[in-house]
């Protein structure tokens, strides 16, 4: 499977600039990203590129700066070996979680101890978002419980809340390498009691869960909200992330349009995660 590298240079390069356009360009497919000393590279399998998606994205920026690209066909990346690369360094959650890859050594002891071996340059906790769901994780009751992870990225959520005694656990993605990589790194914990599906939200049709993690972007979840909501017991959580802390009240108006009840939410560089319930 090719895939296609596109390299973004931002004139008076911020971070921040760097961090929308991820978010944006996420939601045009790209799906992984290398950060550059003058703005980014992203990567999109080219069966899912349209360049006119892309030109359309830069014209609509919301911030005033120039960003030019350049457009390179590749062979898929071993995203292993990029990360081992580009210094992918174990880290620690809560002093409680650590997440690093098989190829570290001395690594810290704590109680939660993942191994994630990324094909995707996301989720293996680094990002804002993931670190923000993985510390609520550790803070909440998960035994017994069935859970969801939606948009499961490595299924790094799904093999923490197996390891915290979480009954039945579903690892959803839309992304062939997504789920191929979670069941990957779910054998190399040796944790049980999940399944790994590819798909959407129209997955969730007929299932019930007690709590739900989706941490994908701040225009899907505003979309399946409502499926979210009807799969979700009476009394049960959902927690979202993958979105600004500007964006919580457009977040919490669709929660409450759906029986949903915004109960706190944290922040992290800008980023955020909710809790709401289900009344």
């Amino acid at each position: 499977m090719n895939n296609i590298e596109v390299n973004f240079i931002i004139e008076q390069y911020e971070e921040y600039i760097a961090d929308v356009l991820v978010e944006e360009l996420g939601e045009i497919g790209f799906d992984s990203f290398e950060q550059t000393n003058d703005g980014l590279n992203a990567y999109i399998q080219s069966v899912v590129f349209d360049e006119s998606k892309l030109k359309n994205l830069l014209d609509n920026f919301p911030f005033e700066t120039s960003i030019d690209y350049k457009i390179t066909q590749i062979e898929t990346k071993n995203w292993n070996e990029e990360w081992e690369k580009n210094f992918f360094e174990p880290i620690i959650i809560e002093n409680e979680c650590v997440i690093h890859s098989s190829f570290h050594k001395n690594i810290p002891k704590v109680k939660y101890d993942i191994v994630i071996d990324p094909k995707m340059a996301f989720g293996t906790g680094h990002h804002e978002t993931t670190s923000l769901v993985i510390a609520e994780l550790l803070g909440m009751n998960v035994e017994g419980k069935v859970l969801l992870d939606m948009g499961c990225g490595t299924a790094v959520l799904a093999i923490l809340a197996s390891m915290r005694a979480a009954k039945n656990i579903l690892a959803i993605d839309i992304d062939s390498w997504c789920t191929e990589n979670s069941i990957e790194n779910i054998e190399k914990n040796k944790v049980g009691g999940i399944t790994v599906e590819l798909g959407g939200a129209e997955l969730l049709a007929g299932k019930h869960f007690d709590i739900i993690l989706a941490n994908i972007n701040r225009n899907i979840l505003l979309a399946d909200m409502e499926l979210y909501a009807n799969c979700l017991s009476s009394g049960g959580e959902l927690y979202m992330s993958g979105f600004y802390k500007e964006d919580i009240p457009l977040i919490e108006a669709e929660a409450n349009r759906n029986g949903l009840k915004l109960v706190n939410f944290k922040t992290k560089n800008n980023w955020a995660v909710v809790k709401t319930i289900k009344e």
